[in-house]
């Protein structure tokens, strides 16, 4: 084999390899569920037939957010067993912000900022087995940022 014919050869071998993950991470992408427009929809597209309400979710969030573009919002789950935490925002255009999936034995805890388009429930949904539980936190977005 000529040397040009292998460095073309390992290139491609090298490509596909890393192309392998992101092909791994688009399977586990949840298409209908983030492109939905309506949370039923999203919901929907997570496969949630019945939430309960749960005292051991806690989500953290401020009462009054002065800039909607970034709200800061800390999910903790202190339920045993917790696969993933969804987090929905009703009134977004698309609702559903996050899902973070956690490992066996992962601790269930989540700080991330958001984009809120206006005042609205931001609600945590929590996988455990085929079980969903959820809790929530009003947040008031304050327009151009005084209220």
């Amino acid at each position: 084999m000529k040397r040009r014919g292998f460095i073309l050869m390992s290139g491609a071998a090298l490509l596909s390899g890393l192309l392998l993950p992101l092909r791994a991470l688009a399977a586990v992408w949840n298409k209908a569920a983030f492109e939905a427009t309506t949370l039923a929809g999203a919901t929907q597209g997570l496969q949630v037939d019945k939430e309960t309400p749960s005292a051991d979710i806690t989500v953290n969030a401020p009462d009054r957010a002065e800039n909607g573009a970034v709200v800061q919002v800390e999910v903790i789950s202190r339920i045993p067993g917790t696969e993933a935490i969804a987090i929905v925002v009703e009134h977004n255009p698309t609702p559903l912000i996050a899902n973070f999936m956690f490992a066996k034995d992962a601790e269930p805890y989540v700080v991330t900022r958001i984009k809120m388009a206006e005042t609205a429930e931001v609600k945590a949904i929590v996988k455990v087995g085929s079980r969903y539980f959820t809790a929530g936190k009003q947040v008031e977005v304050l327009e151009n940022g005084c209220g």
